[in-house]
């Protein structure tokens, strides 16, 4: 069931979002081929715990939990919350969600053999974002991995709103993120620095154009692991 607690590091405005938009019902490829490629070996899928950040309303929560895993997930939108788990129970899934801040994830250290996060981290400031990551590499088990996706500073929309610190900017106008509150976007060249604390990172881009190629969407995904083991 969801528990409660400090909403902190998630822009509110999802909250909203939730609860008037229909939002992300199958999971995208790359988290797919992030699963299959780094947990699918396992012999017992319901004794690997998988914990996904900013889950929304269960795209892949409900894709790990339909391929075997046990899934844990958080968002600050208690709505998403409660959209994910009546999905996964119309289809007689389960999964451990809660209602909470990125930035104090309510789990031990060590927990989990995988992390995921979708384009979530990128609605706080630089500082929460890192607080996020610290909590990741936390609650993630040594040479565990962990995916994490940003927009990228070439994404429709970047600069065009209200500016609030480095490549962070607010009441976007234009672009599939305008209206979705603060937005971060991540420079290929702070990569290295941002996840200084997890090995074997590797970087690689989805894009997609809009508007008969008019403007463009990328996203900067990050794979890498807690070191160790």
């Amino acid at each position: 069931m969801p528990e409660n607690s400090n909403e902190a590091t998630w822009d509110p405005v999802w909250e909203e979002i939730f609860q008037h938009k229909e939002w992300g019902k199958y999971p995208p490829e790359h988290v797919v081929r992030f699963v299959a490629r780094n947990l699918y070996r396992a012999t017992d899928r319901s004794g690997v715990r998988i914990l996904e950040i900013g889950c929304g309303p269960g795209a892949n929560v409900w894709f790990m939990a339909r391929e075997g895993f046990a899934v844990s997930g958080i968002d600050g939108s208690s709505t998403a919350i409660q959209k994910a788990g009546q999905r996964l129970s119309n289809e007689g899934l389960v999964a451990d969600l809660r209602v909470g801040d990125f930035g104090q994830l309510p789990w031990p250290a060590a927990s989990f053999d995988g992390v995921v996060e979708n384009v979530s981290l990128y609605t706080n400031p630089l500082n929460s974002i890192q607080r996020a990551l610290r909590e990741v590499h936390r609650v993630l088990k040594p040479g565990a991995p962990f995916l994490s996706s940003s927009f990228s500073d070439r994404t429709w929309g970047y600069g065009l709103g209200e500016w609030v610190e480095p490549d962070s900017f607010t009441n976007i106008q234009e672009g599939p993120i305008a209206g979705t509150g603060f937005c971060f976007f991540l420079k290929r060249e702070k990569v290295p620095s941002l996840f200084q604390d997890f090995s074997d990172v590797n970087v690689e881009r989805i894009s997609q154009t809009l508007d008969g190629e008019q403007h463009l969407v990328e996203q900067i995904v990050v794979t890498c692991r807690k070191p160790g083991k």
